[in-house]
């Protein structure tokens, strides 16, 4: 029997970090607009990784939800922002759009995770496709 139980590697909201930063950064006019988004992320913008999928719960009070398998993923991209506390990531999916990750806090790990992922399906369904074929 299989185990086709989701395990989760990461659930919750944006890097608090990002939040802090746009805050100080707000006290002056230039900052307001970052001081903004950064209040709408750490609202309503929630991420799930999981074993099996990305999920991206995001938007304007939260009503815009992205799920991405990593079947799906081609590539992911990444940098550091808020001094390396987090980063944004992008994760370019093999129909060439794109699913933007903002404020991901523990990013390299996050990222190193989902490329894990990706690596696994990948040699999962090669033996699946090879299984069968006299050699």
């Amino acid at each position: 029997m299989k185990n086709n139980l989701e395990k989760i590697f990461y659930e919750g909201g944006p890097a608090r970090v990002d939040l802090y930063i746009n805050l100080l950064a707000g006290a002056t006019l230039v900052g307001l607009p970052f001081t903004f988004g950064a209040l709408v992320r750490a609202l309503w913008l929630r991420y799930k990784i999981t074993n099996q999928r990305v999920s991206v719960i995001g938007g304007w009070f939260g009503k815009n939800q992205s799920q991405v398998a990593y079947g799906q993923i081609k590539e992911t991209r990444s940098i550091p922002r808020g001094f390396g506390f987090y980063g944004d990531m992008v994760l370019v999916l093999k129909d060439g759009s794109k699913l933007e990750m903002r404020s991901v806090p523990n990013f390299r790990e996050t990222e190193k995770y989902i490329i894990d992922q990706i690596n696994f399906k990948k040699s999962k369904l090669s033996q699946q496709n090879v299984q069968g074929f006299a050699t």
